[in-house]
């Protein structure tokens, strides 16, 4: 549970995100002893993960031997996001193919992923749609908070990464699920 935002203006783009861990709905842990960052680089990206932590360690596995892969177009994270799921099939014994919503034909990545790079800011959908966003997006348990407070601050003249600090504040005073420091990277 998180929130991580992503904010681009005045051709600077970052991604914004808490620390705070959480296992379920009953355990927090001190941000001093945990190690969960929430946002990675891969390659020229910035890729942001709400929901299984398992993902991390996914990502860190099926990244370990290949060239990183192309996520500068929607088209581009679809694919890579295809690939990925057939690699958990084959390769990791936890995947579930059946979606969490009983009238839906598609399968749950159970997660939902924020991308940020010099082409945009894409977030991946459970069921893996690609969705497209000219100058702001968050996702996790804090997310609309972290909307509601991008949405009022970006016609001012503040930075990308003084907006995206702020969504993430506002995100963690009202969700209980948000917290501790907030950890910014720009995309390079």
């Amino acid at each position: 549970m998180s929130v991580i935002v992503a904010v681009r203006k005045f051709d600077t783009t970052v991604i914004a995100a808490d620390s705070l861990t959480c296992f379920g709905d009953s355990q927090r842990v001190p941000q001093e002893n945990a190690v969960t960052p929430k946002v990675r680089r891969v390659g020229s990206s910035l890729v942001g993960a709400s929901g299984w932590a398992v993902y991390d360690s996914i990502l860190t596995d099926f990244l370990a031997d290949r060239p990183p892969p192309d996520l500068m177009t929607a088209p581009g994270v679809f694919s890579f996001f295809m690939v990925l799921w057939r690699a958990m099939h084959d390769n990791y014994s936890l995947v579930n193919d059946q979606a969490q919503a009983k009238d839906s034909p598609f399968g749950d990545l159970d997660s939902t992923f924020l991308i940020a790079n010099r082409g945009g800011i894409f977030k991946v959908s459970p069921d893996m749609d690609v969705s497209e966003f000219r100058q702001y997006y968050a996702i996790g348990s804090g997310a609309e908070y972290a909307l509601g407070a991008m949405h009022n601050l970006f016609e001012t003249d503040q930075s990308a990464e003084v907006i995206a600090r702020k969504a993430v504040d506002t995100a963690t005073q009202f969700d209980v699920y948000c917290g501790g420091t907030i950890n910014v990277m720009t995309v390079e």
